[in-house]
């Protein structure tokens, strides 16, 4: 079975979005999964490494790894939150790197965002979180 025209443009069209993504990190002088981790903590604010995995889609070893560097460059550490669970938490020095980095991507999708009526922000956000229940559901049958 082939992919359906509808599915080679949302296909080539998330392809490109990774595409940008990977180039703002090469711009702002970061690899992919540090620019990840950043991300998800210019978002979420501290947050512990299984929610950070989830919100970025890097593996855990990806990410551990990230994390060892980032915590190398005294940018994150990781306090204990309760057993094997992890905190990782910005460094004021961290903080001031994502200001000058991460925060300059956020600002350019907020942006993009801002630039769109409230109806066309709602529908976008609508049609993708359906998108993302039911693919979830296709993905449970597999």
């Amino acid at each position: 079975m082939t992919a359906t025209k509808e599915l080679r443009r949302f296909n080539y069209l998330a392809g490109e979005t990774n595409n940008l993504y990977h180039e703002a990190a090469l711009k702002l002088r970061l690899s992919d999964s540090a620019m990840a981790v950043l991300y998800a903590l210019c978002n979420e604010g501290s947050c512990g490494i299984s929610y950070m995995c989830r919100f970025t889609g890097l593996s855990k070893q990806t990410a551990n790894s990230a994390l060892r560097k980032l915590e190398n460059e005294e940018l994150v550490r990781l306090e204990a939150l309760d057993g094997k669970q992890k905190l990782i938490v910005l460094t004021a020095k961290g903080n001031r790197f994502v200001k000058k980095t991460v925060e300059r991507l956020v600002e350019a999708e907020n942006r993009v965002f801002s630039g769109w009526s409230e109806e066309d922000r709602s529908e976008y956000l609508r049609l993708t979180e359906k998108y993302l229940v039911e693919f979830r559901q296709e993905v449970d049958k597999l």
